[in-house]
């Protein structure tokens, strides 16, 4: 059955992954380098302006936060990894805590990778990939921001990471996603509800 993505409302966002809401049910996460749009793509997929706040600056997202659907699921939006302009010490406490996160939560059904179309797989992608396959994470990787190029660049980007990604996470999906455009919304959705519907 469909699940009513927008229904989302804002649940709760904490500092740490040991306050997170009750382990139950299902959720899938969110997660990518700092402004790959993770909050415009989970905006786009409820098809609500401002249910993530988004920035052009890199690392907005420092906590982990969680948004509940009417039907009792849950998407998390994590921290932004990569290339954000903070204290060392910081983003040290944001990568532990994501990793408790992925590495604790019972109710985590699959990761949302976001990944720059522009340049996709950096080096922190592949870790996260590589880390998700071994611990069995179903991953869907978003290409955004597809619509800063045209269809033929878009498309060999495409073709290209879809090569790659066994390399790191042999049974990762991906797909081209356009949050401004509304590019690939479909998509996620039937993804997410494959995950999230048991």
């Amino acid at each position: 059955m469909a699940i009513d993505y927008r229904s989302a409302t804002f649940l709760t966002s904490v500092p740490d992954a040991s306050l997170a809401p009750d382990d139950r049910g299902a959720e899938v996460a969110f997660a990518g380098r700092s402004n790959a749009g993770k909050s415009s793509a989970l905006n786009a997929l409820t098809d609500q302006r401002a249910l993530a706040r988004t920035s052009k600056t890199p690392g907005r997202t420092q906590q982990i936060n969680f948004f509940i659907l009417a039907s009792g699921q849950r998407l998390v939006d994590l921290p932004g990894y990569g290339y954000a302009k903070v204290p060392e010490a910081m983003k040290t406490r944001w990568q532990r805590n994501m990793a408790d996160y992925l590495q604790s939560r019972h109710s985590l059904r699959g990761l949302v990778m976001l990944m720059d179309c522009r340049h996709p797989l950096t080096d922190y992608d592949q870790q996260m990939l590589m880390w998700c396959a071994d611990v069995e994470l179903p991953v869907h990787v978003l290409l955004t921001k597809s619509d800063k190029l045209k269809r033929g660049p878009a498309a060999n980007s495409l073709l290209a990471v879809r090569k790659r990604l066994a390399e790191f996470h042999p049974h990762a999906g991906v797909q081209l996603f356009s949050a401004l455009k509304k590019q690939g919304v479909d998509e996620v959705r039937a993804r997410l509800d494959s995950w999230l519907d048991t």
